[in-house]
């Protein structure tokens, strides 16, 4: 699965990498969680950074809790599942990153690792976005007890990171990865019919990546700075 990654690369960078321009300051991260606000490049503004909540919320959902359980899609069953279908058909995204974090049991122990290239540059996670809009009931003095008129709320705008099966060196840690695509290959994943896209979801290879051991401090979402990136003694 991915469940954090690290997105630190300075913002000229990102800028020009992703030829877009950010909806709201950049910064560092070095901890981006689920429920977390992040940038990603859509398919309907691929000139734009937008910020999407991360945990994807299918648009037919009663709520937004379900997004809790929608962080990724499998990639042998998104054009299938229902929650991820419609998504994959006309809504993909890209996901920047530099860097992804699995955890591995050591006896009992959870070591968490980071995967990055081994020049720590950016790159883009195969993504899939919604919007959802929640209906509520306006209560009045003239309608009390019948729950009033709907009224919609602002919609909420969510995203999912693909995973595929792991290449040898991700499958030292974990069963599943990200789906990492090739720079050649963004616009294909963007723009594509969904054939193409489907083309797309193979697994990276490990030729240029490396991993290693971080800090615990990662485990919580509430870290987030330089020193989560830090090798340490597994």
């Amino acid at each position: 699965m991915c469940g954090r990654y690290t997105l630190f690369t300075p913002p000229e960078e990102l800028e020009t990498r992703f030829d877009a321009t950010p909806t709201r300051p950049l910064s560092a991260r070095y901890n981006c969680a689920p429920g977390q606000e992040l940038p990603v490049v859509t398919n309907d503004a691929p000139e734009e950074f937008r910020f999407l909540k991360w945990g994807l919320v299918p648009s037919w959902a009663d709520s937004a809790s379900v997004g809790n359980n929608r962080i990724n899609a499998r990639a042998e069953t998104v054009r299938e599942k229902r929650s991820f279908a419609d998504a994959y058909e006309a809504r993909r995204c890209l996901v920047p990153s530099n860097g992804f974090y699995e955890w591995v049991d050591r006896g009992g122990r959870k070591q968490p690792y980071r995967v990055a290239f081994e020049d720590d540059r950016p790159f883009a996670m195969a993504g899939l976005w919604e919007r959802w809009t929640a209906s509520t009931k306006q209560t009045g003095l003239g309608d009390f007890g019948s729950g009033g008129p709907s009224r919609e709320q602002e919609p909420l705008e969510t995203f999912t990171v693909v995973t595929t099966e792991p290449n040898d060196l991700v499958s030292e840690l974990h069963h599943r990865m990200a789906v990492v695509l090739a720079p050649e290959d963004e616009q294909t994943w963007l723009h594509g019919d969904p054939d193409e896209a489907a083309a797309l979801l193979d697994t990276y290879p490990d030729d240029e990546l490396t991993a290693y051991p971080v800090s615990t401090r990662v485990n919580s979402p509430a870290n987030d700075g330089p020193d989560l990136i830090e090798r340490v003694e597994a």
